[in-house]
């Protein structure tokens, strides 16, 4: 596991740059999950280390599997100085625990939510798992270990959310998209819905 979390860091930093703030957590149960932060101009990344340590197991699995199945990190990206982002620390790491605590395979198109604010003020609870490869590459790993995947959260309001469980996650990014919504305003409102 260290190995991978090594080499995880190491792809981090190279699509990144050097952390300027790391914390960890650990959950009763869990393997310690660290939030590295990364700020680059006028943008501030959060990024998990630990939730790729081991591979996620299906829920409905007997017995998982403790090399083989998708192993994943969690980016996401913000405008610096908005709002006090710094908060995400935990509710990320709550999110990059999940398939440990939970059994979930976290996967683009899926719906993440943490029960509370991410931050102070933030009008986000929960957030859109995106499709991967665009910020940071996937990592291989030696077979029969799956690549690690480096998935974008995009922040959800209560609203979008509700929309989204209704007309998908792809219906939901097409609206962002046509209304020129910025995903990294940490204060922004939510996508006019019809």
């Amino acid at each position: 596991m260290g190995e991978v979390l090594a080499l995880v860091e190491a792809r981090l930093r190279t699509a990144l740059g050097e952390p300027d703030a790391r914390a960890s957590v650990t959950f009763l149960g869990t393997d310690r999950i660290e939030v590295l932060r990364f700020t680059d101009g006028d943008l501030v990344r959060y990024a998990t280390l630990g939730m790729s340590g081991r591979p996620m197991a299906d829920p409905t699995a007997v017995l998982a599997d403790p090399v083989k199945g998708p192993r994943a990190e969690l980016v996401l990206s913000v405008r610096a100085g908005l709002a006090d982002t710094d908060k995400v620390l935990r509710p990320l790491a709550v999110l990059a625990a999940s398939p440990q605590v939970e059994g979930v395979v976290v996967a683009p198109g899926a719906s993440l939510d943490v029960g509370e604010p991410l931050w102070p003020g933030a009008p986000f609870s929960s957030v859109l798992v995106a499709e991967p490869g665009g910020l940071v590459e996937d990592l291989e790993l030696d077979d029969p270990m799956d690549p690690v995947r480096f998935l974008p959260l995009l922040p959800m309001t209560a609203n979008e959310a509700a929309w989204k469980r209704v007309h998908g996650a792809q219906a939901l990014e097409e609206r962002w998209l046509a209304y020129g919504t910025d995903l990294r305003d940490p204060r922004r409102t939510s996508v006019t819905l019809d």
